[in-house]
Formats: structure tokens, sequence, C-alpha cells
């Protein structure tokens, strides 16, 4: 395949808000993750989402864990699923879900979820069945994985999040292939599915097999853990709040690369961590305004 080269359209921008807006004109954004000892992951993802304009966000996470998630962030809503007894969200949680992605306008699934068949099956069940944009990544990605049918059979807009290793469990191949080549495998399976990704890492290329874009902010600090989860509630937040799916994700990895570089401007990059980037979430959404 012939590799695109990265859209040069201008960067998408959130509509104003009107004077007698209300919250739920801003999405109710669903993040489903979480398990014992990884419950930072979805905890990031819901203060991001708050922080990209989600007017609600609920954080699905195993009730063993609620305790933990609900002091976070008194500002989302936090609901205890089912869970199995190493901490995990179990497939009871089923209908449980089938309740609350009734009522999301978008979805994020993955940072903390953990691997078991049950949560394998349930990613499956939710990636093949439910209507709403659904952002996926980490354990989400991991879960698809193991069955790539389901791509190109999803029930609605679908954007994946995978650093290289996780597009390479995606996509079987050498695992030493240079980065010109997964750009182009990448290409390829959303073309070939239907779906939006989001490859990871250095110039983030965001593709939906018709338009491609590199972003062009970000930097080394940025390598860390828990910023892929903040990226998952950013882009979750977005799509909730009209956006297509490949602008959703080309701004929220716009945004994200931009707080990390005001973040690293004023911290520096060693002492950077994933939750630096939420906090200047609100300078990088008033630089960027600034400057379209």
């Amino acid at each position: 395949m012939t590799e695109q080269q990265p859209s040069e359209s201008p960067l998408p921008q959130l509509p104003p808000r009107r004077a007698d807006s209300h919250k739920y004109d801003f999405g109710r954004a669903l993040l489903v993750g979480g398990s014992r000892g990884m419950t930072g992951a979805i905890s990031m993802s819901g203060m991001a989402a708050l922080r990209c304009g989600a007017g609600l966000v609920q954080v699905a996470v195993p009730a063993c864990c609620q305790a933990w998630v609900a002091p976070i962030e008194p500002s989302f809503m936090t609901i205890g699923l089912p869970c199995d007894d190493d901490g995990r969200i179990s497939s009871a949680a089923r209908p449980q879900l089938i309740s609350l992605a009734a009522g999301a306008t978008s979805i994020g699934i993955g940072p903390g979820l953990g691997q078991s068949p049950g949560l394998a099956a349930m990613v499956a069940w939710l990636f093949a069945s439910i209507p709403q944009p659904m952002v996926c990544d980490a354990d989400a990605l991991n879960a698809i994985s193991r069955r790539p049918d389901l791509l190109g059979q999803q029930a609605g807009p679908r954007i994946l999040t995978p650093h290289p290793g996780e597009f390479r469990r995606l996509v079987p191949g050498d695992k030493h292939a240079p980065r010109e080549q997964l750009e182009q495998e990448a290409q390829t399976l959303a073309k070939q599915t239907g779906v939006v990704v989001v490859l990871k890492g250095h110039r983030t290329l965001i593709t939906d097999g018709q338009q491609s874009a590199h972003n062009t902010t970000g930097n080394p600090g940025m390598a860390t853990g828990g910023t892929g989860d903040v990226l998952t509630g950013m882009i979750t937040a977005l799509v909730g709040q009209g956006l297509s799916p490949f602008d959703a994700a080309r701004l929220g990895v716009y945004l994200h690369g931009l707080a990390g570089d005001l973040a690293a401007a004023e911290l520096g990059q060693v002492s950077m961590i994933g939750s630096d980037l939420i906090r200047f979430l609100p300078h990088a959404f008033q630089r960027h305004a600034g400057h379209s």
C-alpha cells in the first residue's frame, strides 16, 4: 500500500457553548476499567474526560475498587460493577453495562482493566454490540487481539489507540518493523475495517484509512505511565461532544501533546508524570483556541 500523506486540513475545534447550555449538551462519557491495584489508570481517564468538556462522566469499576476511585475526583460519578476474586470486572456485570451504555454518548474502555477470559468476552461483546462511539485502549486492545474477527464487525464507531506493541498484537507481523511499515499497516487496518487507528509514538499517526495526520506536539517527558490513560479519557469526551471519530482523535492527540509540552516547559521532562497532563489541559485548550 502506498502511504497516504498526512492531512493538512486545519485542526478541528469544539463549537462555542451557547449561553443557555446545560451539562447534557456536552455528552455523557462512560469509562470502563480499573482492577485491584490498577485504579489510577481509569481515574485519570475520568479526570481527563472532565477537563475535555464532557458534561457528565461516569467511571465504572469493580465494586471492590469503587471506594478507592470515588474520592479521587468528586466531579465524576462512580459505578461499582460485580467483580471476580482477583478484583477485576466479572461477566456478571453485563446487564449493568447494557443499562449504562444505553445512556452514554461515548464509551472508553481498557485502562487498568486487567485480563481474564471473562473480560475478553465482555470486551468482545461491547465492541460488537454497542452502537455508541467507543475508544479502546490498553487491555481492551489485548482482548480484541484475541478476536481479530471482531474488527470490521463493530456495531458503531471505534477508535483504537495502540502503542506499537499493542498494534503488533492486533496485526501480527515483524516486531522489529520500521515505523513507516507500521504506519502503512495501520492505514490498511483502518481502511479495511472502518476503525480509526491512533498509532502512538513520536509523531503519532491518526488514520481512518481515507485521511491521515501526523501529530506535531508532545515530547519524551510523556514517556511515563498514565499518559495513555489520559488520552483515552480525552478522546472519549471529544467524540461524545459531537466531533467525528477522526476529528476527536486528531484533536485529542494534539491537545494531549500540547499539554505535555506546556507541562515540560514548567516542570522539565524528567519529572513529568501522567497526571501533570490533566493539570495543563485547560492551558492547552486556551492555547489552541488562541492560535486557531
